[in-house]
């Protein structure tokens, strides 16, 4: 009998595993949630590239630093949808941004969420009220299909339900889409339902909860060939002005685009031809 008793509260403690201990938030300003178990994971080094490196975007790099700048203040911030082109630079921004405020002197943690994982945001979120520090809560790749609920998860961040949004989080997301979801998604379910209104309502209105909207589009030839200068020269890396043009043009032309990823890919080739370590 009591062997029995033994499997069972063996079996019950798999399902639901006992709480985790309290994160210690003075081991690292960045962590990660995962889930099962819940934890947040301290980041010792997070990827990131300067500030001044992001070219191109500068109006959303002045408005993003001022909110942050704000909400690390104890001020009052707004949540920040950062929408537009694959490439030019939306995560690269958020994770620069933190970095700037940290060398500001102002105490900031960045907690990233998976997507996936928003059906756990209530319990981090919980885990994060208990604690004096502040939080930028990042999602990276924000975005829904037509049968995808977690979007109703995503509520409890932007609103806070009935206990409202903690006042030490805020939230940032990145996404290629305006309105988080495919257009043509929006089009079929207006053409199909019943009542066209309220059938994408609910998932469309999702991105107005976000004070900030921040666009980020494809950028010119001229701020595609800055953003390589500002690399090389952060580098060291030597060139010919008029081989570099060139080179990196016919680059862009193989890639079919031009942004800011494109632009560190050929830079990254570039540092490998002449051996120099980008460190």
């Amino acid at each position: 009998m009591s062997e029995a008793l033994a499997r069972i509260a063996a079996a019950l403690e798999r399902i639901s595993p006992p709480r985790a201990a309290a994160p210690d938030f003075d081991r690292s300003d960045a962590f990660v949630w995962t889930v099962e178990p819940d934890r947040l994971q301290p980041v010792p080094k997070v990827s990131r590239v300067d500030l001044s490196l992001l070219i191109g975007v500068e109006r959303a790099r002045n408005t993003l630093l001022e909110n942050t700048r704000q909400f690390a203040k104890g001020l009052p911030a707004n949540n920040a949808l950062l929408w537009g082109a694959r490439g030019m630079g939306k995560s690269s921004l958020v994770k620069a941004v933190h970095a700037q405020i940290l060398t500001e002197g102002l105490p900031l943690k960045i907690v990233e969420l998976q997507r996936e994982d928003l059906p756990s945001v209530t319990r981090l979120l919980a885990e994060l009220r208990q604690s004096a520090a502040r939080f930028v809560l990042f999602c990276d790749d924000l975005s829904f299909s037509h049968d995808d609920e977690h979007y109703k998860s995503l509520k409890a961040v932007l609103d806070g339900g009935i206990e409202g949004r903690p006042e030490n989080v805020i939230f940032y997301a990145t996404s290629n889409r305006r309105h988080l979801m495919p257009r043509d998604m929006i089009e079929n379910e207006r053409s199909s339902a019943i009542n066209p209104g309220e059938a994408v309502e609910e998932k469309v209105s999702l991105s107005d909860r976000f004070g900030l909207w921040l666009g980020f589009h494809p950028c010119t030839q001229d701020d595609y060939l800055a953003m390589i200068h500002g690399y090389c020269a952060h580098f060291g890396i030597g060139f010919d002005p008029e081989e570099l043009r060139a080179d990196a043009i016919e680059w862009q032309a193989t890639r079919g685009a031009r942004s800011g990823r494109v632009a560190w890919q050929y830079v990254t080739d570039l540092a490998g031809r002449k051996g120099i370590r980008l460190d």
